[in-house]
């Protein structure tokens, strides 16, 4: 089976958008990519969360995501606290350098963004925006999906904050839940 030329281009901006952003990310925390982006998830939109929450927005194992506390735990970058009601629940949250940590990674995966988009004018990408906007939600998953793609996102500069992102939005329209993606 042969792609047309213009998917075969997505494909290929994919690639090295992921792969730049990956090393840019890993060594902004130095740490692991799924540490990094743990911290960011965190950081971001994560209040506090269960280690099985974090599992599913990262799309680890159970296991895997215990293994990833462990280091961030380790590194002085989390903590694990009590849960709720029954006490039964871990959850996670940053420490100060956890935060520092988390805001370099969101610095670095900004500056690399920012780069790959230096080649275009402002009105292409105003365009591009609204191009990408309307393939994130075709992309968008059903609610309790796992690898959310919003895991690495700045919610500030997507507007989530501010009802701007058009994932979320699609998501409260399509589900009636305030879904991550």
């Amino acid at each position: 089976m042969s792609i047309d030329h213009t998917a075969n281009r997505l494909g290929a901006l994919a690639l090295i958008v992921t792969d730049r952003m990956s090393a840019a990310a890993a060594g902004a925390a130095r740490l692991s990519l799924n540490d990094a982006v743990a911290l960011s998830a965190l950081h971001q939109f994560l209040d506090h969360p269960t280690v099985d929450l974090l599992r599913q927005v990262l799309g680890l194992t159970s296991s895997g995501t215990v293994r990833l506390v462990d280091r961030l735990v380790d590194a002085g970058y989390a903590r694990r606290t009590g849960g709720g009601g029954d006490g039964r629940e871990t959850r996670v949250e940053l420490t100060a350098a956890g935060r520092r940590a988390a805001a370099r990674v969101a610095s670095a995966r900004g500056d690399m963004l920012d780069d790959a988009l230096a080649p275009l004018s402002a009105a292409e990408r105003r365009t591009f925006d609204e191009l990408a906007s309307r393939l994130l939600i075709g992309l968008m998953r059903e609610p309790g999906a796992t690898r959310w793609m919003c895991r690495l996102c700045d919610t500030h500069a997507c507007g989530r904050d501010r009802d701007r992102c058009p994932v979320a939005n699609e998501a409260r329209r399509r589900f009636a839940v305030s879904a991550s993606g």
